[in-house]
């Protein structure tokens, strides 16, 4: 009796072991496959039109894309877009692919077709750069781009107050040149104005738009008409349109504040300094989150506090008093720590300044 007890105890020792040994196996094999799948996960970026070389945002979002690709070691695909008809038709492909972890579509006009694309694909994750789509599986990316506006307006308003440089002339003049006359590009007058009118409050500030984001020859004629009407600092939103700008300010010597990168660069002799506008770091942001399983739809607002907005005037040649950078620095600590609310919109630039007064 006991030597058959025995026996079959160990025959139940055997079969448990064997279960055991083959549901690890399984484990090993799926912990494999869940490696290799997170090895083998992609990302794609949708550029804005008129696409890589603009030396504005979609340089950016491209180099957030690449930054993704150096620190995380993900793997992108891009397209360019040629006209805003395409857009829909790219995001649908890409998506009805099924490689990608994340697509990032850059620029307001991606918008619409996103809202359909995003609704036909509930599982495949987006994000939306510079606009909003409410959708739980878009992650939406604004900047508060009047704040970074605010602070390179100050700075023309105190290189005017002060005659810094020996080409400003004795009118109190600057301006804006926009792409489009939409509430977004809006936004950036409404900062730069308020800025330049909060340090030195007899500036007036012109603006107009190009009606495109890649038209530079328009945007040169449009800075030079402005020039001829006193402003001799001249602001740019305008993407790859506000390299005409440059232009006109090189051939009549006047001084351009650049915007969303560094583009000091392109012309250090009259662009004094640039806005800075983080779309790189809201991709880069974005890829993080898919990658590491933290994605959430939503929206993300990113400013002066959160480095998503700024300026430089690393790169130029233009000579702008150390007095004139700590001014600018107190006001940028004050929107940092949220005792200085810039206005958003046109209308609410005079309200502001009126309860508002420079220190």
């Amino acid at each position: 009796m006991k030597k058959g007890v025995s026996l079959l105890l160990l025959m139940v020792l055997l079969l448990t072991a064997a279960v055991g040994c083959s549901q690890k196996t399984e484990e090993q094999s799926d912990q494999a496959g869940n490696s290799k799948a997170a090895e083998n996960k992609k990302y794609a970026l949708i550029l804005a039109t008129g696409g890589l070389g603009d030396q504005s945002f979609n340089d950016l979002t491209y180099e957030g894309m690449k930054r993704a690709e150096k620190e995380l070691g993900i793997t992108f695909d891009y397209v360019e877009p040629k006209e805003v008809a395409d857009y829909e038709i790219q995001q649908n492909e890409l998506a009805a692919s099924g490689q990608y972890d994340l697509i990032v579509c850059v620029g307001f006009d991606q918008m619409d077709a996103l809202k359909k694309v995003a609704a036909e694909y509930p599982e495949q994750k987006f994000a939306l750069i510079d606009a909003v789509v409410e959708a739980p599986n878009v992650a939406s990316y604004l900047s508060e781009e009047q704040e970074g506006s605010f602070l390179v307006g100050a700075l023309a308003g105190l290189m005017k107050l002060e005659k810094a440089d020996s080409r400003l002339n004795d009118q109190n003049v600057a301006a804006v040149i926009g792409g489009l006359d939409i509430p977004l590009i809006r936004k950036f007058i409404a900062g730069f104005e308020a800025g330049a009118r909060y340090v030195n409050p007899q500036m007036k500030v012109l603006y107009d738009f190009v009606g495109d984001f890649s038209d530079p020859a328009t945007a040169k004629e449009m800075a030079l008409s402005l020039n001829r009407k006193g402003a001799d600092i001249i602001y740019h939103a305008a993407g790859g349109s506000g390299l005409g700008v440059f232009e006109a300010a090189k051939s009549n010597n006047f001084l351009a504040i650049g915007c969303n990168s560094n583009q000091n660069h392109i012309a250090p002799d009259v662009i004094m300094a640039s806005m800075l506008k983080r779309v790189d770091n809201a991709t880069f942001e974005a890829v993080k989150s898919a990658y590491e399983g933290n994605f959430k739809g939503g929206v993300y607002s990113l400013g002066v506090k959160d480095d998503g907005v700024g300026y430089a005037v690393d790169g130029t040649n233009v000579k702008i008093p150390q007095d004139i950078i700590d001014k600018v620095e107190t006001i940028k600590a004050k929107i940092k720590d949220g005792s200085l609310k810039v206005p958003v919109e046109m209308e609410q630039v005079d309200a502001f300044l009126q309860n508002n007064k420079m220190q």
